[in-house]
């Protein structure tokens, strides 16, 4: 039998783990944020909301310890693509806007999640 070695804490993964643990906790502590980007479709957007916040500081805790690396990756990843269209509503949202500085930030996260993802894949898979 072989087991498998844990995947080292690479800087990628730590700024993965770092950028799930700011937005979690604000996630939690400001949820009012990220109500607009909530679809019409999705029911109790507050409860949803805060549920992705403990999610994304249980993905981050994961990631930070080696014996649960693997799950987190897999999790985060899955987060991540879960996320998306919430990140493509409000760049679509934002894309008449006046506000510059958050229009393009919202544009400048969608490439940036793919990164993103090749870190939790990474974490994965060692």
């Amino acid at each position: 039998m072989t087991t498998r070695a844990t995947p080292p804490l690479t800087k990628d993964i730590q700024g993965l783990a770092g950028i799930f643990a700011v937005s979690g906790v604000v996630h939690l502590v400001k949820p009012e944020v990220y109500e607009p980007l909530m679809p019409k479709i999705v029911p109790a957007h507050r409860e949803v909301i805060v549920a992705s916040g403990v999610l994304e500081l249980v993905c981050a805790a994961g990631l930070l310890h080696p014996r649960t690396r693997v799950v987190a990756g897999w999790a985060s990843a899955a987060l991540l693509l879960a996320v998306y269209p919430a990140n493509l509503k409000m760049a679509s949202d934002l894309r008449s806007s006046r506000k510059t500085g958050l229009r393009t930030a919202a544009f400048a996260r969608l490439p940036l999640q793919v990164p993103m993802i090749r870190s939790a894949v990474r974490a994965a898979r060692g």
